[in-house]
């Protein structure tokens, strides 16, 4: 189904409702379902839980990271490593999976400042060459360090603990929580919404991801949403820069139409919305009930797309290798530094970066 709408601009449709995310894509994804929970817990529907309960599939990263870790900051604000990956369903073959072991494709640093009013959005490219740490597998495992290694390969070789410890190194802030969206469910949960509208400017045909969308407006459905998300040689200059700018416009068109969709009032499509999102979603061990997740959501609540401010974390394109990226330092320090004391991200801190030029494909 597509509809041009005037003015060109991306509207909310369809049916909405819970979150974060990621997003492999979006904390959007995994925060509005948590909210979708919380209005069930409202409405007296608690004869639900225990369903909902045991959809839930959870990890252990304090149990796994142990006291090795950055100081837990206690100012009022919170972060939270959320990634989309593969690993949970065969399935997500069919969208074009990465040959080898099941690997973290979107990896989003979520940091709400204080208030739960407004959050930044760190968007790590999977192909970053990075300092990888020791990890701990998730059998128990010795993960030695690596030099150079690509961002995603730290879930790949040693699962979530590994790739919250990546990022932890990486930035020197410790995650809150941590939340992982299948592809699958994501799928799932799109197409109970009703599909998501968005613009795009430019042709985008990649048989890959199976997406054809001419230039206009389009809502798409789970599989087409899935393929936007993840296409990534159609657009721009074929890089993970270009498609992270695609997920970046996505995330906020799927957060716009969810505020805008009543579905709330619909306790049937509610529950159903919950099922699914709950099935989507591995979360840490202190968000692996019902409860917990309704308390999560009631903190991000008020966070709506026009709240959120998103970047690609500072890179350069590799000079040894023009597939790979490497962290700008600098710029780097600048981003982990503003979010640590809780403040908003520099504009410094991504001039002159590598982007992906994909920039305005969707809006």
């Amino acid at each position: 189904m597509t509809e041009q709408n005037s003015d060109g601009r991306i509207r909310g449709a369809g049916r909405r409702r819970k979150p974060p995310a990621k997003g492999r894509r979006a904390v959007t994804v995994a925060a509005w379902s948590a909210a979708a929970l919380v209005v069930l817990g409202g409405s007296g529907l608690g004869y639900v839980y225990f369903r909902l309960n045991g959809n839930l599939q959870s990890v252990d990263i304090n149990a796994q990271l142990g006291k090795d870790r950055p100081e837990n900051v206690d100012n009022g604000s919170m972060d939270i490593l959320v990634l989309g990956s593969d690993s949970r369903s065969g399935a997500n073959g069919a969208y074009g999976r990465d040959e080898g072991g099941a690997r973290s494709d979107t990896a989003m640093v979520v940091h709400v400042y204080e208030g739960h009013k407004k959050a930044s959005v760190v968007s790590i490219p999977r192909d970053t060459l990075i300092e990888r740490p020791q990890c701990t597998d998730t059998k128990g495992g010795k993960v030695p360090a690596a030099h150079r290694a690509m961002f995603n390969t730290a879930y790949e070789v040693g699962g979530p603990a590994c790739a919250v410890k990546t990022v932890e190194s990486m930035s020197g802030i410790r995650m809150d929580h941590y939340i992982e969206v299948d592809f699958t469910g994501f799928t799932k949960l799109i197409d109970q919404l009703g599909g998501v509208r968005v613009t795009t400017t430019q042709a985008i045909k990649d048989p890959k991801s199976h997406l054809d969308l001419a230039p206009g407006t389009h809502t798409l459905d789970g599989e087409q949403s899935l393929g936007l998300v993840r296409t990534r040689k159609s657009v721009g200059d074929g890089s993970d820069l270009g498609r992270i700018q695609l997920q970046q416009a996505f995330m906020k068109a799927f957060i716009d139409q969810v505020k805008s969709v009543g579905v709330f009032s619909d306790p049937k499509t509610l529950l159903d919305l919950a099922d699914t999102a709950t099935k989507a979603i591995t979360p840490d061990s202190e968000l692996d009930s019902v409860n917990e997740l309704m308390g999560f959501a009631k903190g991000l609540s008020g966070i709506g797309a026009g709240d959120l401010h998103m970047i690609t974390l500072p890179v350069e394109y590799d000079p040894l290798d023009p597939n790979r990226v490497i962290p700008l330092e600098a710029q780097g320090r600048q981003v982990w530094k503003a979010l640590k004391a809780d403040r908003p991200i520099p504009a410094s801190a991504t001039r002159d970066t590598a982007t992906g030029q994909a920039d305005g494909l969707v809006k």
